[in-house]
């Protein structure tokens, strides 16, 4: 390619590129930005001394809607939040009551439904396994069992479940298969995937190609960001705490996936940051980000 032809080609493609960020930097084209969520697990501490008054912070800094952690133990911070004006649509619940169950009907669980349905949830996540079952690949295919069964009855009560991934669920078992792989093939059409970009990118892994290959199948993603240098892939959960950063000060661009997501039909997006010296900054930090895509 000549100098001139190089010029002119170099100059459409900026122009084209600068068109699709002031696409995504109108309020109106980025509906997960419109409506951005928070997980409350990135405010546990603060939420831990003023419940009230953190959620007020949290509607203040322009977050919609929140996801509540530890449900059904929930209720200061569902009528923290209801007074702050937020929405609550997800909540991630008590996860052995379906990993676990104590019995065959998933009686705890059922309870779980019932105050979910009552308050008016349309999201309850499964947020984390326990090395007991996520040891082989037939553990997880017990847990897809057990989740198959939950997701029936969730959806009868018009709620959706999903599975929220970390990395270890990525890590290379037998024959190189992997504990997702298994999650995938045997989920049922009414189990669907809340996929943490952060962990999918720990693990060595291209969330937009995740959230491609998973088209329909995706509920919702927390989207949180990764250090650069973390050697990579990693399938432990213990990463150090600067490992987890403020949107955008990391290795993760964050406009394909919100692309990806709108394609695929990804109902919420929430911010988590599941270690920060000073969470609230942080949480006002990650949305200014995303405010000017």
């Amino acid at each position: 390619m000549n100098r001139r032809a190089f010029i002119k080609t170099s100059a459409v493609t900026s122009l084209a590129l600068s068109q699709t960020r002031s696409l995504w930097a109108l309020e109106g084209e980025n509906t997960y930005r419109n409506n951005i969520g928070i997980q409350l697990y990135t405010l546990r501490n603060e939420l831990g001394k003023d419940p009230a008054g953190t959620l007020q912070q949290v509607a203040a800094a322009g977050y919609k809607q929140v996801e509540l952690y530890g449900f059904p133990d929930t209720d200061l911070l569902i009528s923290g939040a209801q007074d702050a004006g937020l929405e609550i649509h997800s909540a991630h619940f008590e996860w052995d009551s379906v990993v676990n169950p104590k019995d065959d009907s998933l009686s705890d669980f059922s309870r779980i439904l019932e105050k979910a349905a009552k308050i008016g949830l349309s999201h309850l996540v499964i947020p984390y396994l326990k090395e007991p079952n996520r040891t082989t690949l037939d553990d997880y295919k017990k847990v897809a069992a057990h989740a198959n069964q939950a997701a029936g009855m969730a959806r009868k009560a018009g709620i959706q479940l999903a599975y929220h991934n970390h990395n270890f669920e990525f890590e290379p078992k037998d024959g190189g298969k992997r504990g997702y792989d298994v999650f995938i093939e045997e989920f049922s059409p009414e189990m669907q995937f809340e996929i943490d970009v952060f962990w999918v990118k720990a693990a060595g892994l291209d969330p937009v190609e995740l959230i491609g290959k998973l088209q329909g199948r995706v509920s919702q993603l927390h989207l949180k960001d990764l250090k650069q240098g973390i050697a990579l892939p990693s399938y432990s959960t213990a990463l150090p705490d600067d490992a987890f950063q403020e949107l955008g000060d990391g290795i993760i661009p964050m406009e394909p996936i919100l692309a990806a997501a709108k394609a695929a039909g990804v109902m919420h997006c929430h911010v988590e940051q599941d270690q920060s010296p000073a969470p609230l900054p942080s949480i006002r930090q990650s949305l200014e980000y995303l405010r000017k895509l």
